[in-house]
């Protein structure tokens, strides 16, 4: 991380927020020591609240010496309540002078709406919904023009929904100049409970967006550590208006981006896609362990296992069933084809999308389906798809060319509806086709599907 910053010059101002013992700190003061940032002075600000921590952050930051070149200020105080009051101009807090740059490793925890960090943040302009985020988002709101900020965070804000507005704070005020990734969650991470890819980024306040430097490497080692250069539109899309923020891993294209068949939304093909709307623990009332009179399947991702839909499955830990009732009928669909993808993929699974084909034929003479909330649904108007539409799109998806792609824009387990939305698919005849030959072949491998959607799109 303090390799990312480019040389300087003059007068450093620096920021830890969450500074730990120090050891984001210490790798910056190490690399000035050594000459190699060329400041003539550096005043850091470490901001650290846990009281157990600060003999060792002390101890951490001493051995640098303060001969006039050197000014640390330890800051035993909650960084968001400190930020945003010196953002806001309170009289009662004392005003942090702009910082040239920042270093940090943010908490990750989920900030409550109606909490007093998400309020204090929201009175400075800040909207977000994570510890992590609210950090980088004052970070940058505290560095000067043309400062430099490096931070260790979950790749979790580049999608989704929750992040957009934490997106285009950050996006509207820097530059992206850096992005690193680790591509194995569980070698980097090993010692925490890591569900998503981790990513350092240098952002450049106020800066004048150019090409993105992409690097990889495995695991903390960087042993095998490779960098390339992306032109920014590559990085963010000019259309998107979901501003996320793709990653390549290598300089080519995927074989979605050069494919000029796959450039329909979801909207052209007349198909949508929705989070499953039964969640479950809020209608217990209407669930059923099995099947019986006036009930309809209620399907989890565990009822899909490969082409085949299985239902019911004994001893499964999930119902089976939900009443078909006055209450319920708005959560359900009527019984179909439909296409689902699982919203959540296991840690380090291969594949970061897995699609199957509801077949209704699973299901006997039976009116109508729930889906539950682990699972996205393609549907038309909240009616099935053709059998062939169905079968086509699930074949798409689970093309290693769709994975590979998907992996550019989104890190964690979670594969949510507005992600597949916001994707390109080939045309609904295409779909049709591919679905047609899938239907025809009595097994289908990885390699089989692979080779006909190369086929198809060439």
């Amino acid at each position: 991380m303090a390799s990312l910053f480019p040389p300087g010059k003059g007068h450093c101002r620096l920021l830890d927020a969450g500074a730990g013992i120090g050891s984001l700190s210490a790798a910056f003061l190490d690399r000035w020591r050594s000459g190699g940032l060329g400041f003539s002075r550096i005043e850091l600000d470490a901001f650290e609240l846990d009281r157990t921590l600060i003999p060792h952050l002390s101890r951490t930051l001493t051995k640098y010496g303060c001969d006039g070149d050197l000014v640390v200020n330890i800051r035993e105080e909650d960084f968001i309540h400190a930020a945003t009051d010196s953002l806001r101009g309170s009289l009662f807090s004392p005003v942090l002078e702009s910082y040239t740059h920042a270093i940090l490793n943010p908490p990750y925890k989920k900030t409550h709406n109606d909490s007093a960090h998400r309020l204090a943040l929201r009175k400075a302009g800040i909207e977000t919904a994570n510890l992590y985020s609210a950090f980088v988002a004052l970070s940058v709101a505290l560095t000067a023009p043309r400062g430099q900020i490096v931070a260790i965070i979950p790749r979790s804000f580049c999608n989704g929904p929750y992040y957009r507005p934490f997106r285009r704070f950050v996006l509207e005020r820097t530059a992206i100049r850096h992005i690193h990734l680790f591509e194995s969650r569980n070698k980097a991470f090993k010692d925490d409970d890591v569900l998503q890819e981790n990513l350092i980024v240098r952002l450049e306040r106020n800066g004048i967006q150019g090409p993105v430097a992409v690097s990889i490497s495995t695991d903390d080692t960087f042993a095998d550590l490779t960098t390339h250069e992306h032109p920014f539109e590559r990085i963010l899309l000019p259309d998107d208006l979901e501003r996320f923020i793709r990653i390549p891993t290598s300089p080519e294209e995927d074989a979605i981006e050069r494919s000029p068949a796959i450039r329909h939304t979801l909207a052209d093909l007349g198909i949508r896609v929705s989070t499953g709307p039964v969640v479950d623990f809020r209608v217990k009332a209407h669930l059923r362990k099995t099947p019986e009179p006036g009930t309809v399947p209620l399907l989890y991702p565990a009822h899909f296992v490969g082409r085949s839909t299985m239902w019911p499955i004994e001893n499964l830990k999930k119902p089976n069933a939900i009443e078909h009732n006055g209450e319920t009928e708005r959560w359900l669909y009527p019984n179909g084809f439909y296409c689902v993808a699982r919203r959540f993929s296991s840690k380090e699974e291969k594949r970061r999308i897995i699609a199957s084909v509801v077949d209704p034929s699973a299901f006997g003479n039976v009116p109508a389906l729930g889906f539950e909330n682990h699972l996205n649904v393609f549907h038309e108007d909240k009616h099935g798809l053709p059998e062939a539409l169905a079968r086509g799109l699930a074949v798409f998806l689970n093309t290693t060319a769709v994975d590979e792609h998907f992996r550019r824009f989104n890190g964690h387990t979670q594969v949510n509806a507005t992600d597949l939305r916001l994707m390109r698919y080939p045309s609904r005849a295409a779909l049709t086709r591919l679905g047609r030959w899938a239907r025809e072949q009595e097994h289908l491998t990885q390699t089989m599907i692979d080779a006909e959607l190369a086929t198809l799109i060439a």
